[in-house]
């Protein structure tokens, strides 16, 4: 059985990457519980008005979360009548991502599967804040769905690496499982930039080949100015369903998330993005 952590604050692309994740385990065993996670400066002094003499603040708030969340497990429920499925809910009163953490070393979570509102305007954002916390902070593979994006198939998947680091078997279970469920061609992008210069590069050819069959590899060599666009129009070009990168202290995940690329870049994923954690210190 799999436990999944389902985080959700009620938005509507919460609400999405949770249908998405009623689709995408329909066939599996598993248990998901349903989390928000509240915070003091949430509530607000007009609240505090219609708060009864006899409650506190920190119930009134956790009874209303409790509350929305029990209403949308009964509409999955209703919706999905799927017996593979048992649902639990969890509400926090606490900082977003020190919860998340709590809960997936408490419940042994397999996975952490969150909505993001994705790219906006002129703001040129990748995620939202929390999203991005939880990334580069827990230690769970987080599978990251776009706001709006419906679940089909898994035709096709790219894991892009610039092989800064080793992968070990750890790593790909998630992964070795959904390509053999679905059926899924599995890419290998390999990309090469300047920082190959200042680290260690390891050659995960073999490592790959023998865990995964009829594997396709490519090779992009690119600054790492024009590394974000390469990926998307790699992704857009191949139809890709799913883009995989490993989080790791060299990884060029965390120049994703660096100020000055999000600031320059209008960069936009707007496929499932699945982060396989950072295990190390």
């Amino acid at each position: 059985m799999k436990f999944i952590l389902l985080p959700t604050d009620f938005s509507k692309n919460s609400l999405n990457a949770i249908d998405f994740g009623m689709k995408f385990f329909k066939d599996e065993e598993c248990r998901f519980y349903l989390m928000n996670v509240q915070k003091a400066s949430s509530f607000i002094s007009d609240d505090m008005l219609v708060v009864s003499s006899s409650a506190t603040i920190y119930n009134t708030i956790v009874d209303a979360a409790k509350k929305s969340i029990n209403n949308i497990i009964t509409g999955i429920k209703k919706r999905y009548r799927n017996d593979k499925h048992e649902f639990h809910s969890i509400v926090d009163y606490d900082n977003f991502t020190d919860a998340i953490n709590q809960v997936c070393e408490t419940q042994q979570i397999d996975l952490i599967l969150m909505g993001t509102k994705g790219a906006s305007g002129l703001e040129k954002v990748f995620f939202g804040s929390n999203t991005i916390h939880v990334i580069q902070r827990c230690t769970t593979p987080v599978l990251v769905i776009p706001n709006d994006f419906k679940f089909s198939n898994l035709s096709k998947v790219v894991l892009a690496t610039t092989n800064l680091e080793p992968f070990d078997n750890d790593d790909v279970e998630l992964l070795k499982e959904w390509v053999y469920n679905f059926n899924s061609e599995l890419a290998i992008l390999h990309i090469a930039d300047q920082n190959h210069l200042a680290y260690e590069s390891y050659d995960n050819h073999e490592f790959f080949n023998t865990n995964f069959k009829d594997l396709k590899h490519d090779y992009i060599d690119t600054s790492n100015k024009d590394m974000l666009k390469e990926i998307y129009d790699y992704i857009h070009v191949n139809k890709i369903k799913m883009l995989v990168i490993k989080n790791k202290k060299h990884s060029f995940i965390k120049r994703l998330f660096a100020q000055s690329g999000l600031e320059t870049l209008a960069f936009k994923i707007d496929i499932p993005f699945f982060v396989l954690p950072c295990n190390q210190a």
